[in-house]
């Protein structure tokens, strides 16, 4: 199949990489030049055959709005958008309506993996009309993980759907974060414990509590076994905020995502062990930047 891929960045580019092993026709734009298949969006829409399908890996917020409004310019009526970004459930209903009046289509999709979905597949979520996703599976397959359909891919609903369970995963990711940091912690804390490490690496077999993220914490204690090397400094895309504000409109309790989301706030007033564990995880499973500590720095 042939796919038009917008966004060539830590997700985007492995993403290429799985579809194309996969046997896929992919091309791929990126405001990069060097790792760019075209020089524009124009090229990009002139490569592929009708109907069209792209999908877009950028940013939320003003640069998915510009990337849409671009391709609705050049897009004929059949083609089809997927919107893989992490944008807010509200803005997928706004982008289908804009494209519906020159007879573009629309899905979104959450995407989860991070920097591993390359290897490991990813896990999708996608949201708009069953015809649309069911003419997109050949793509989606080739992007989840190996196995069964459903313990890799969702279609959770309409339109907006695909990122809204996305904004729901991603604050139970902060909170179960949140609770292997806050262990860490008081592990290092006690002077009974004196192999923290060796500690939670034994919890990732036969335990209740074992995970992937608790893997990739295993993995950074063994890289650097005091997190020493970082800040306790933690940032958030938005989408756990996102999860809150609905967790509020909708009259949920929340206590756990909600702590986890605060936490990360204390995380920018003062350096805090917890906060390198979280930092150490999200560096880990997305590649997402991390402060050097100031030991790290005079190094």
């Amino acid at each position: 199949m042939q796919l038009g891929l917008v966004g060539l960045g830590k997700m985007g580019f492995n993403m290429r990489e799985r579809l194309s092993a996969a046997g896929h026709d992919v091309v791929g734009y990126d405001r990069d030049q060097n790792i760019s298949d075209v020089a524009s969006l124009a090229e990009l829409v002139d490569k592929l055959r009708a109907p069209r399908l792209v999908w877009s890996m950028v940013p939320h917020g003003d640069p998915t709005r510009q990337t849409v409004e671009t391709l609705r310019d050049l897009l004929e009526p059949g083609d089809l958008i997927i919107e893989g970004g992490n944008s807010r459930f509200t803005d997928d209903r706004s982008n289908a309506e804009l494209l519906a009046e020159k007879g573009v289509k629309y899905v979104d999709v959450g995407v989860s993996g991070g920097v591993w979905g390359a290897q490991n597949g990813y896990a999708l979520m996608a949201g708009g009309d069953a015809a649309d996703v069911e003419h997109a599976m050949p793509i989606f397959d080739a992007l989840r993980p190996d196995g069964p359909r459903e313990k890799g891919f969702a279609h959770a609903g309409p339109v907006g759907a695909g990122h809204y369970a996305k904004m729901v995963h991603n604050g139970i990711e902060y909170g179960l974060m949140q609770a292997y940091a806050e262990g860490f912690e008081l592990l290092a804390a006690s002077d009974v414990v004196t192999d923290v490490p060796a500690t939670i690496k034994a919890w990732s077999e036969g335990t209740v509590v074992r995970s992937w993220l608790l893997d990739l914490l295993v993995r950074a204690l063994e890289e650097d076994p005091g997190l020493e090397r970082l800040q306790g400094y933690v940032t958030d895309s938005g989408e756990g905020r996102w999860t809150i504000e609905e967790a509020i409109n909708n009259a949920v309790p929340t206590p756990a995502m909600t702590a986890a989301l605060f936490a990360r706030f204390s995380s920018r007033q003062e350096d805090s062990p917890a906060m390198k564990a979280v930092a150490a995880l999200r560096n880990q499973f997305g590649g997402h930047a991390v402060h050097p500590s100031e030991n790290e720095l005079e190094d």
